[in-house]
Parts: structure tokens; C-alpha cells; sequence
């Protein structure tokens, strides 16, 4: 049988390429977006486009039901990719601002897990893959928002692969480094709608460094990246594989990143994270 997957976040980037090569596997790809021209768009690659938006519990509803009555009740797996980052400092972060941070990128992804388990218990499998960040093992300064969020994305799945363990249903969480995505570009539109006229003093010319640098598309930094493909490649193991791993980490990076974290005491590293965020490495 035709094996079926739910992806979440699928207007661009890691969402959108693991859509296109897993049809291209012949699993059943239902994409997700929340915007009309993105669905169009997903439509025009011959995806099966479902609207979701993750912030809104009657959406993630209806689409799963959706997603239910074309598969006749079943669901192989479930991609969590939507998210989205909060640049600032945490003393200019309004409690409005980290909480959307949270409802996008933690909440969504939550109440999306809640909502298939039944449905993978009653079949006897499944598979549920978090899309993390490397900034859930460790931290980078000005990013508090989305650091805290991919933190408490680890906790939730690190409790729920203990919960579901010996179980048909498993639980993996991939840790990307630097990607090439449009990650940066939608950080700025939140940064400019939200932050960028509200900011304090203190941090007014790291915001200024921020703007000429971590949100430009030719920062020096990018010979670092990878295409959304590296992290698909992980996804496929992932989701094919018949032992799984607990997590995946994309790029050198991301797995230089996650030796640190084990190897080097706190001040160490938090001397070495400030370096990197600065550009003095």
C-alpha cells in the first residue's frame, strides 16, 4: 500500500522539498500551507495541497479530518516543519511576541502530535518526525524566542519517544545547522513589524550589525549552508529506515555544534557561541 504523509509548513524551503521528493518516492504527500497562493502553488507541482494553519487548534482539525477521509482513516506519518524566528534580544521581547513564537513553532506542533496518535495507535504504526533546530541543543544570543522554543520541541519529543517506547510508533527530532531557506527573510518581516521601532537603547547597534549581516542573503557565512535537500536526505532515513535515530543532525555545523555542547564546560561554550553570533570566530 501507498504509504501517506502530513507535512506541515510547506510553502518554501525544507517543507516544500520534502514534499517534492517523497512523492517522488511514491509516498502520498499531503502539503500544507495556510496561504492561498502557496496552496495554488503546491497544486501547480501536483502536490496535494491541504490548508493548515498550526495557530489555529479548528484547522489542525479540519485538516487532519481532511487528510483522514482521502486516506480511509490512516496516516503513515507526520512532518512537523512549520516555524518561524523571533529575532531580538530578550529584555526588548514582549510577552505577545514570545508567545506567537511559541503557538507557531511549539503549540502547532504539540497539538498536531495529540491529534494523530490515535490515529497511528488504531493501525498498529507510525512515524512522527519533528523538524528542530541545532539552536535546541545550543544557544545563539538575540534569538531567546526561537532558542527557548526548539528547547521545548527537544523536552516534548525526548518525553514523548519515552512514552511511546517498545511501541510500533517512532519518534525522531532533526537538528539542522545553517540551511538554505527563507528562514532569515521572514525573520526580518517579523523583526520589522514587531521589534525593529520598539527596540531599547542597549542593543541598538547590534540590531544595526543584525540588519546588514544575519538577515542578508550574502552574508560570509554561506558557504556553511546546505540545500533543504540535506535535511530531506535525514527525513528519508527517518521515515524509511527500519531503526530510526532519536535525532539527526544536519551539517558540520550542526554536529560540530552538538560535540561542543557534550565536550565543553558552560563558560567555555558560551564564550565560543558569543564569538560565533558575533562573527569574531
Amino acid at each position: 500500500m501507498q504509504r501517506s504523509i502530513l507535512i506541515t509548513g510547506c510553502s518554501s524551503g525544507i517543507g516544500q522539498a520534502a514534499a517534492i521528493l517523497l512523492k517522488k518516492r511514491g509516498w502520498r504527500v499531503f502539503a500544507t500551507a495556510r496561504k492561498a497562493a502557496d496552496l495554488e502553488q503546491l497544486s501547480a507541482l501536483d502536490l496535494e495541497a491541504i490548508h493548515l494553519d498550526v495557530n489555529d487548534s479548528t484547522s489542525i482539525q479540519q485538516s487532519l479530518a481532511s487528510v483522514l477521509q482521502k486516506t480511509g482513516g490512516t496516516l503513515d506519518a507526520l512532518f512537523n516543519n512549520a516555524g518561524y524566528l523571533q529575532a531580538g534580544a530578550i529584555e526588548d521581547l514582549t510577552r505577545d511576541m514570545m508567545r506567537e513564537q511559541f503557538e507557531t513553532n511549539v503549540f502547532g506542533s504539540m497539538e498536531m502530535i495529540k491529534y494523530v496518535l490515535p490515529v497511528m495507535r488504531k493501525q498498529g504504526h507510525g512515524r512522527i518526525i519533528q523538524n528542530s533546530s541545532i539552536l535546541g541543543i545550543v544557544s545563539i544570543p538575540y534569538c531567546g524566542a526561537y532558542n527557548a522554543s526548539k528547547f521545548a520541541l527537544e523536552g516534548f519529543c525526548n518525553t514523548l519517544r519515552l512514552e511511546l517506547y517498545k511501541s510500533p510508533i517512532h519518534v525522531c527530532i532533526i537538528n539542522p545547522g545553517p540551511i538554505v531557506s527563507k528562514l532569515r527573510e521572514h525573520a526580518l518581516m517579523h523583526y520589522e513589524s514587531s521589534l525593529q521601532h520598539e527596540q531599547s537603547g542597549v542593543y541598538k547597534k547590534i540590531y544595526e550589525k543584525m540588519e546588514q549581516s544575519y538577515f542578508k542573503a550574502d552574508r560570509k557565512n554561506n558557504a556553511l549552508e546546505l540545500t533543504p535537500e540535506a535535511v530531506v536526505k535525514k527525513l528519508i532515513h527517518a521515515l524509511e529506515s527500519s531503526r530510526p535515530h532519536a535525532h539527526y543532525f544536519v551539517g558540520i555545523p550542526a554536529k560540530c555544534m552538538a560535540m561542543l555542547r557534550r565536550l565543553l564546560p558552560d563558560g567555555i561554550l558560551d564564550w565560543f557561541m558569543v564569538k560565533v553570533r558575533s562573527g569574531e570566530e
